[in-house]
């Protein structure tokens, strides 16, 4: 009998579900504090949560019995996934639930506040007729600039497109194929900002995209301009929004999340050019159901077969060959996590050599987890194993596998090529001793780099002092040198640093780096 806890609200589909199991017991406690969570999560096998519920590393340092966290929904901020990987825990979403009401609340809301429709009923209800007021704007012919174009951004531009409206987008990567299939344009970022009569951002919230609606974005704006968000409170910068409405820079926002939530500080919403809701984005009826039946089947299969389906960190695998191909998982996630960071422009075709005894085993899962690093800087946690093949499908991104008999340097190796519109980059794997996972080569740099934590790859004329340079900025600026790999090619006088770090390194010493002599290039990598 395995014990399942739902601890926020669950449609009552779901919870059918889960009783209808013979082989599970379930228990719904809702508002649970995190002291009362920390008390019993030690007695379940199974939690089910949506947004309210925070999984920190300290739930589940005591939760020995969990084998699976599955929240009904996308975002999962409020799960420590890494702390429940290293206990061997499954965390499942269900990313396709709520990508077509969310999709739906955004054009509500840029209707709404272009017709001004909140404000025009708050005041009628005030026994006011101010039809003068609030005169709005067709959309027809309008410019709607969507920044990320994902699953909701997708469903935002197809809405918009039988709304007659011309629909511009920018997303690094995603291919100009892919873009025109959609019906939409890609376009830079500043174009958008200049030239769209509303603006809506579906892009999750990594370091990149933190506030990357700020003041000089809307210094460059129309001053008709409206800005939506129903994706995650902290893309708009807030604080620079309040001064572009309250002095008319712009003419108004809709916004269903924010950086506080429930916001504290009213400033912004008092604003009379402002409409908000209260992160409604996947509130609907159907929403609801739709997550609800797919977390409670997830986690049923999982609990009584073993099968894993919407995992984000665990691929769709028997337990057997698991434990024999997960060192080969963890490396390519690795792999593919460095490429989509180092190379610039959108990726149009990937190419896998798998060469060694790997391909004793099937390699697909290898692939996947390929795939899946290789989007996960770009999209955040709405990849997951089951469906990052979709996702690079969607994105006109070739996928091609290569089985090699050529003897290799290492017993096996994983190499991958990457193209984009602006170069072609290589880099290649192997796995040493039992599990540990090594990155040997970087384009024709040779080298042996452990890929965790914070790296920095460096290019540099193959100068005498560029080492001694790099060490005593860093030391300078307290920040200590964790593990460092050097290589050079000969051909045309180029070498690479790759170096990991114990600290942060803040923005103004990554600057200083790239002013050093004979500095050509400085990379930041999360891996």
């Amino acid at each position: 009998m395995y014990r399942v806890l739902i601890s926020d609200n669950l449609s009552p589909e779901g919870l059918e579900i889960l009783r209808a199991n013979g082989n599970i017991e379930v228990d719904f406690h809702t508002k649970m504090s995190a002291d009362e969570l920390k008390e019993v999560i030690g007695n379940y096998d199974a939690l089910i949560i949506r947004s309210a519920t925070r999984v920190t590393a300290e739930v589940i340092e005591l939760a020995d019995r969990l084998k699976v966290i599955g929240r009904a929904g996308i975002g999962l901020d409020n799960v420590d996934i890494p702390a429940a990987s290293q206990r061997g825990i499954v965390v499942m979403n269900t990313p396709g639930g709520n990508s077509v009401t969310t999709g739906e609340h955004t054009i509500s809301m840029m209707l709404a506040i272009n017709r001004k429709i909140p404000q025009a009923t708050a005041s009628m209800k005030a026994g006011k007729w101010e039809k003068n007021k609030f005169t709005g704007r067709e959309l027809l012919n309008k410019t709607l600039g969507i920044v990320g174009i994902g699953r909701v951004g997708a469903v935002v531009a197809d809405r918009a497109l039988g709304l007659k409206m011309k629909v511009i987008a920018y997303d690094p990567f995603i291919t100009p194929e892919a873009a025109e299939k959609m019906g939409i344009a890609l376009a830079p970022l500043d174009e958008i900002f200049r030239t769209a009569d509303f603006i809506t951002v579906h892009t999750p919230l990594t370091k990149e995209t933190r506030g990357i609606i700020n003041a000089a974005a809307f210094a460059r704006m129309k001053k008709d301009v409206c800005i939506i968000n129903c994706a995650r409170g902290g893309i708009v910068d807030e604080k620079d929004l309040h001064d572009a409405l309250s002095t008319g820079r712009i003419a108004g926002a809709a916004l269903d999340v924010f950086t506080e939530e429930p916001p504290k500080n009213m400033d912004l919403i008092s604003l009379e050019n402002v409409i908000c809701t209260p992160h409604l984005g996947a509130s609907t009826d159907e929403a609801q159901v739709n997550v609800a039946v797919s977390i409670a089947e997830q986690i049923s299969a999982y609990l009584t077969t073993g099968e894993i389906n919407g995992a984000v960190n665990f691929p769709a695998v028997s337990a057997e060959i698991l434990s024999v191909i997960q060192p080969y998982l963890t490396l390519a996630e690795k792999l593919g996590k460095f490429q989509a960071q180092i190379v610039p422009g959108a990726i149009e075709a990937v190419e896998i050599e798998f060469s060694g005894e790997i391909l004793n085993y099937n390699v697909a899962p290898i692939t996947i987890s390929l795939l899946k690093g290789l989007l996960t800087p770009i999209l955040n946690e709405s990849v997951n194993y089951i469906n990052a093949p979709l996702i690079a499908k969607e994105r006109g991104i070739r996928v091609a596998e290569v089985k090699s008999t050529e003897v290799k340097d290492y017993t096996s190796m994983i190499s991958v090529t990457v193209k984009t519109a602006k170069e072609e980059a290589f880099v290649a794997g192997a796995i040493f001793g039992r599990h540990e996972p090594r990155i040997v080569r970087i384009n024709r740099f040779t080298v042996e780099v452990i890929p965790t934590g914070r790296l920095f790859v460096v290019y540099n004329n193959d100068k005498p002092g560029v080492i001694g340079n790099i060490g005593v900025t860093l030391s300078e600026s307290g920040v200590n040198i964790a593990h460092l790999n050097l290589s050079r090619e000969q051909i045309d006088g180029r070498a690479m640093v790759i170096l990991g770090t114990d600290s942060v390194v803040f923005p103004d010493v990554i600057d200083k780096l790239r002013g050093l002599p004979n500095i050509l290039s400085v990379n930041e990598l999360e891996m």
